[in-house]
């Protein structure tokens, strides 16, 4: 199944896509709801980010051929960081190439969404239980302020930096999945989810020790190797097997 959420004469929904037609929901997405009859052809919606988060957590140094392209040794627990829920866009919504940086890059990544909240979760928890499904994600980052500033907050939380969808798949397997980010149609990076160093139910399990996690809330799984600048007018494409394709545009906007 895929869930979509999207905005249609002025109205926002929560729909499931069958062929080529959204079916709004009744009730709620991360919990009981019901499918409506009457729906709508994708092609006449505006779609949104497919979750409104009250956090991103995010993961960095989770490839291995990450990490060594970075020139470090690989991490024993995982390195998290946060990005702020006001950097979130959607699917075809541009990405602002701030004017305090000189060099923005690209990190395609699977991300997941939860679907209830997590605390404390427990070995014998089944991670699967709290997780709504999984997207596309695009860790936008500063590189040169990340460098600069050494920990992340500023390059990582720019408006337009958290770029997510174009939907929540839900079943797929999250393990061995194909990820591909292309530039203007070339290719970047090319790995599979096979390939993290901690894979999904620990991180969940790791992040719900530190933090409570609420339904709606991201958590990105971090990117392979091939990561790079972008440039003004370039579009970027985050490519997951069985999910979909986010695709943006950047931009610099114009001083007034």
């Amino acid at each position: 199944m895929k869930i979509y959420r999207y905005k249609h004469e002025n109205k926002t929904f929560w729909g499931i896509l069958k062929e080529e037609t959204l079916f709004p929901l009744e009730g709620s997405v991360f919990g009981q709801f019901k499918i409506k009859k009457k729906g709508v052809p994708i092609s006449e919606v505006t779609l949104l980010p497919p979750a409104k988060p009250s956090k991103i957590v995010a993961i960095g140094a989770n490839y291995k051929n990450h990490v060594r392209e970075m020139g470090r040794e690989l991490p024993k627990e995982p390195l998290i960081f946060l990005k702020p829920p006001s950097a979130v866009v959607g699917p075809s919504d541009i990405i602002v190439y701030p004017r305090m940086t000189k060099r923005v890059d690209y990190e395609g990544e699977l991300a997941l969404i939860l679907k209830k909240k997590a605390f404390l979760l427990g070995d014998e928890n089944d991670v699967a239980e709290y997780i709504l499904g999984y997207t596309c994600f695009n860790d936008v980052t500063a590189r040169d302020l990340q460098r600069k500033d050494v920990q992340f907050t500023r390059g990582k939380s720019f408006d337009t930096f958290a770029a997510v969808g174009p939907c929540i798949a839900t079943d797929v397997d999250p393990s061995q999945l194909k990820l591909k980010t292309f530039i203007n149609g070339k290719l970047r990076q090319s790995s599979s989810t096979k390939n993290l160093i901690f894979p999904i139910p620990f991180l969940v399990k790791f992040i719900s020790r530190i933090m409570t996690l609420e339904p709606g809330d991201i958590i990105t799984t971090g990117t392979p190797a091939g990561v790079g600048p972008m440039f003004p007018g370039d579009r970027v494409d985050v490519q997951i097997e069985g999910i979909g394709t986010l695709s943006n545009t950047v931009m610099k906007i114009k001083k007034k």
